[in-house]
């Protein structure tokens, strides 16, 4: 048996650039490990939205669905802070874009 080599094409953040990002300024891609994607508002349906939102544009842009590892529901009660903080834990050989490099390298 043969290992077969998948060149990963990453950006600064170690994901595939075109994975799509989250689009509220308040909510970002976290580094290893599991990369947490953080949804962070005083409005919890909002981050619940916004989370969902972006899963759906990851799982369209990956062509199946993500491997989410868990999902953690904090709060931050610091003033100037907002207050829930939501965070998507996600496989990161998905965010990286493996399953698509691996679909691309075997159609050649």
């Amino acid at each position: 048996m043969s290992e077969q080599t998948i060149h990963l094409e990453l950006n600064d953040a170690g994901v595939a650039p075109g994975l799509p990002t989250p689009a509220d300024p308040r909510d970002h891609i976290h580094d290893v490990p599991y990369r947490p994607v953080e949804f962070r508002d005083d409005d919890l349906p909002a981050a619940l939205e916004r989370g969902a939102a972006w899963l759906r544009q990851a799982q369209q842009w990956l062509g199946e669905p993500a491997d989410v590892i868990a999902v953690h529901l904090d709060y931050d009660d610091r003033d100037g802070y907002p207050y829930y903080n939501l965070k998507i834990l996600c496989n990161e050989e998905d965010l990286a874009g493996v399953p698509l490099a691996i679909r691309e390298s075997t159609k050649a």
